[in-house]
């Protein structure tokens, strides 16, 4: 009789594969995906961009053991919400385009780089905002899928066509150039400055990309921040008044992140008005993951679950410097029962909550039929419209 960790895996790799298997069997309106972003999204381009003698920790396991069985670059145990994505409309996981050779682009390709911002470093540096993680903003992704492209297509109708046939993902990206600015220590006061900014460079993008012929476009917002065991450990304090009741989280760090959600989503607005042609999907990533801490038990996770899954020390089990991955930072036994997985990223179960949140709504705005299909598509497969409505339950 199989060990019940075994037993637990065997199970996690049926019931995945019977997830991919029922959604591979159809074709989505979308032959590929097109991701840019941070860490959120990161497939391993920040593997791929980094010195083989100085690899970061999400190099190291436990990163990826849940689903992987071995560290992929992705900043969780198992997959992110663009794998989620990826199976459900019944294309590959997306390959990340830095330092990979040999592959296939075809149907899709993944710019997210763990660490980017939206603005380029020069201008976050000039406002003493210094971090040395990566120089890879949104704009340097944009450029490498420019440059990427007479690879994928042969000539510019088909490129335009590409383009117009694929899922844009863009972001999660701007939440880094906000941590940064938190992180060493600037005024709330002065962070707010930077979000017309940010969401100017996401929406210029985004503008560029519908020019190019994209069609459509899925904008995530931001976390709630309060509930992030990083920003709950920088800022912890004994006046309780300071933290939700229910949650535990820091209330006036989720205000804010509300803020800039508010402030993207009259943005997308005005694409939306200025492009009537074109779907400008928000994920509202911020009220998929709150639910999650108002009622963990119903989700399955622990009463409270704000610790990291994997750290050392204090009250969230993390300690900044003291990064999951190294040596002698341990991590729980089961990350099923965690939302936050390394003190900045969630675990695997918690971007699937988030994903099927996006897939089945009601966390995309406006709503969005993501298993219709074109009529081309209708007529070349013969597939009734009952077994794409199988499909959307799969998740």
């Amino acid at each position: 009789m199989a060990s019940p960790p075994l037993l637990k895996k065997l199970v996690t790799f049926f019931l995945s594969s019977t997830l991919f298997l029922a959604t591979a069997n159809s074709e989505s309106r979308f032959k590929s995906i097109i991701s840019f972003g941070d860490s959120i999204a990161d497939t391993g381009n920040l593997l791929g961009l980094s010195d083989p003698n100085d690899l970061p920790h999400v190099a190291f396991p436990p990163y990826g053991e849940t689903f992987f069985n071995h560290s992929t670059g992705r900043f969780s145990n198992g997959r992110l919400i663009i794998d989620f994505i990826a199976e459900y409309l019944g294309l590959p996981l997306v390959p990340p385009f830095y330092g990979s050779q040999n592959a296939n682009f075809d149907k899709g390709v993944n710019f997210a780089v763990g660490g980017a911002t939206a603005l380029e470093r020069s201008f976050l540096e000039e406002r003493g905002i210094h971090f040395a993680y990566t120089n890879v903003s949104l704009g340097v992704q944009l450029q490498s899928f420019k440059n990427l492209l007479p690879n994928l297509c042969d000539s510019p109708s088909e490129c335009r066509d590409m383009i117009e046939d694929a899922l844009i993902l863009m972001g999660e990206v701007g939440g880094n150039d906000l941590n940064y600015a938190f992180f060493v220590g600037k005024p709330i006061e002065e962070i707010k400055e930077l979000i017309p900014l940010v969401i100017t460079t996401i929406s210029s993008a985004i503008t560029e990309l519908i020019g190019m012929g994209g069609r459509t476009f899925l904008v995530p917002g931001n976390f709630p921040l309060g509930c992030s065991v990083a920003y709950l450990t920088l800022y912890q304090t004994s006046n309780m008044e300071e933290y939700d009741p229910v949650t535990g989280c820091l209330k006036w760090l989720n205000k804010f992140a509300e803020y800039f959600n508010e402030q993207l989503q009259a943005e997308l607005d005005r694409l939306r008005k200025l492009y009537p042609h074109v779907n400008i999907i928000y994920a509202d990533y911020y009220n998929a993951l709150s639910r999650i801490f108002q009622e963990p038990a119903k989700f399955g996770f622990m009463n409270r679950p704000l610790p990291a899954c994997c750290g050392l020390g204090g009250q969230y089990n993390y300690t900044p410097g003291k990064k999951c991955g190294f040596e002698g930072v341990e991590y729980c036994d089961d990350p099923s029962k965690y939302v936050n997985w390394d003190g900045v990223h969630m675990t695997e179960a918690a971007y699937r909550l988030i994903a099927e949140g996006l897939l089945k709504g009601p966390y995309v705005i406006p709503p969005f039929n993501w298993s219709c299909l074109s009529s081309e598509l209708k007529k070349n497969n013969g597939s009734s419209d009952a077994e794409f409505s199988l499909v959307n339950n799969w998740i």
